[in-house]
């Protein structure tokens, strides 16, 4: 009896190892430094693309003179645009960059944006309204519209999140869709990004600190973040041909019980 104990306690150990992932594949930063302050790289800001919204509006001590510098700011109800007055939302209205990375600015005409930071652009519209003689006092500010970034994969809540302001890292992006879930991949996250007509994919490892010098570290406008299952979540689950899903575990666990039949079995005879 000394010895089927023995026998069941092993085999149970080995099912529970074999069931649960390796301590070293969930921790973050697993090389990091403690005490050890590093110099921060400076984010430069996401620059203007094609097809992006900006809100740039004019300041000055004479408001009616700004006032031809800015779009108009129209309610609306319902996803329906209608007139300035009521009690409906409002919201300014946008410049869209077109495919040419120009946009339309009211006096000024067409402004050549893409490749610009928003900082970049706010000069050099300010510059423009002072050496024209339209604004001595010129304040313009320059903000994104439509900076949103997209999870997927193993995390907890995927999906694609609006972002105030245009700073936001990979860490950030996935803090929002609530962290990876425990079947995720730390060393194999991908980024996507589409900028200036090509894709480019990379690589990120949230085990190692060397991340934070990755070019995908700090996201840009429409990047996708996705987040690779592990080998256990893949094996958790199959298609077969009649589209029902099958679960690995139970063939597994059903295996094992099986085979410490036979191991009683031989045992006892």
């Amino acid at each position: 009896m000394r010895r089927l104990f023995v026998l069941v306690l092993t085999v149970s150990w080995i099912v529970a190892v074999s069931s649960c992932g390796n301590v070293k594949d969930i921790a973050y930063f697993q090389n990091r430094v403690l005490d050890h302050p590093e110099k921060i790289d400076r984010h430069a800001g996401i620059v203007i693309q094609p097809k992006d919204m900006l809100s740039i509006v004019v300041s000055s001590r004479n408001p009616e003179l700004a006032a031809m510098f800015n779009l108009p700011v129209v309610s609306y109800q319902a996803g329906s645009e209608i007139s300035q007055t009521g009690g409906y939302s409002q919201r300014l209205m946008v410049y869209t960059v077109n495919n040419d990375g120009l946009i339309d600015f009211p006096v000024l005409g067409k402004l050549e944006v893409a490749g610009l930071t928003r900082w970049e652009l706010a000069e050099m519209i300010k510059k423009k309204l002072i050496s024209g003689g339209y604004l001595s006092d010129a304040v313009v500010t320059v903000e994104f519209m439509n900076f949103k970034v997209s999870v997927l994969g193993e995390v907890t809540m995927p999906g694609t999140f609006n972002i105030e302001g245009d700073k936001v890292t990979v860490l950030q992006a996935l803090a929002l869709a609530r962290d990876l879930t425990i079947y995720g991949r730390r060393d194999n996250v991908c980024v996507i990004r589409e900028q200036d007509g090509r894709r480019v994919m990379y690589q990120i490892n949230l085990t190692d600190v060397d991340l934070f010098k990755s070019p995908a570290y700090f996201l840009q406008q429409n990047d996708v973040v996705y987040v690779e299952p592990n080998v256990e979540k893949a094996r958790q689950s199959t298609i077969d041909d009649k589209g029902l899903r099958i679960t690995t575990i139970a063939v597994s666990s059903t295996s094992v019980l099986l085979s410490l039949v036979s191991i009683l079995i031989n045992v006892l005879q």
